[in-house]
């Protein structure tokens, strides 16, 4: 005889199982902790309640199946894709979707070897430590490389591609890159296409959102801008985006390092005694405005699409 405590239940409070699942938590971080990304964040709401229906669907004995978790991001870089895909890693995990809930992030060079018998064994090592999480492959286009005819990314598509299917309910995959260059790596690859059931686009920032980032990053330094430092970051926000390599917050993060670089050195050569928190944690207009971005130079950043 079955026990009462076993027994199916014959409703169940999707209210309270968002409580209770700790996804809440999961979407409360997300909006404290990544500014702007509005259509993203609806995606991953819709997401998190399409699974907790499914999830309630199967402890009421209905008809269900795994849904198919395999993703697509695609955007600019510096718009949130690897912290978007730890937060949700954290919520399949959470939701009892998959086994660890820890992110494995990789580009084509931790999968594919550079002589005969080498990818297959670096793939399928990468998989297995991804195996009960997330694999979060970045630039995924460049596993694909049709004008190189000795090339080994195929190998490692097609082994990805059969974990996909035959392991679905033991690993969720995540490619992400540039909006156009996913599109003609799926036209390219339509094993992959099949097999993505959720497609999210990463926007740009907006100055604002920019401005509003950097802060949040200074904060968690304690730095402070000064009210003529807070100008000049603002123009520069603005110059630096119309220049070549932008990269959203990656771009705003590199200059706020240089920025420190140069507050310090300033602080170096010009005190002459004792200085307080304040003074230290000062960043001023001639720290951001020492930038060549000023000067209509590019910045000195690396290009994102090198390889």
């Amino acid at each position: 005889m079955q026990d009462a405590s076993e027994e199916t239940p014959t409703s169940v409070d999707l209210q309270q199982e968002f409580e209770n699942s700790g996804v809440k938590e999961v979407l409360e971080d997300l909006d404290a902790t990544l500014i702007g990304l509005a259509p993203v964040k609806q995606r991953i709401r819709e997401t998190a309640a399409l699974l907790l229906v499914e999830r309630a669907r199967k402890r009421l004995g209905l008809a269900h199946d795994t849904p198919t978790l395999h993703m697509s991001f695609t955007g600019n870089p510096g718009t949130g894709k690897t912290t978007v895909a730890l937060r949700m890693a954290d919520l399949l995990h959470r939701l009892g979707y998959i086994r660890k809930g820890h992110l494995v992030s990789v580009t084509r060079d931790d999968l594919v070897g550079q002589y005969i018998g080498h990818t297959a064994p670096k793939t399928k090592e990468i998989l297995k430590k991804a195996m009960g999480g997330v694999l979060f492959i970045d630039e995924a286009y460049y596993l694909y490389r049709p004008e190189n005819e000795r090339d080994y990314g195929q190998e490692a598509i097609e082994i990805l591609l059969q974990v996909m299917e035959n392991q679905r309910d033991d690993i969720v995959v995540i490619l992400a890159g540039y909006g156009d260059r996913m599109d003609k790596f799926f036209e390219s690859n339509p094993g992959f296409r099949s097999r993505i059931a959720h497609h999210i686009d990463f926007p740009d920032y907006t100055d604002e959102e920019l401005f509003h980032i950097a802060g949040l990053m200074l904060k968690d330094q304690n730095y402070t801008l000064t009210p003529e430092a807070e100008t000049a970051l603002r123009e520069y926000v603005g110059l630096r985006r119309t220049q070549p390599h932008f990269a959203n917050a990656r771009s705003i993060r590199n200059a706020l390092d240089r920025a420190r670089l140069r507050q310090a050195n300033r602080l170096f050569q010009s005190a002459s005694g004792p200085l307080d928190a304040a003074a230290l944690s000062a960043i001023d207009a001639p720290d951001i405005r020492a930038s060549r971005v000023f000067q209509g130079a590019p910045d000195s950043e690396p290009d994102p699409n090198a390889k």
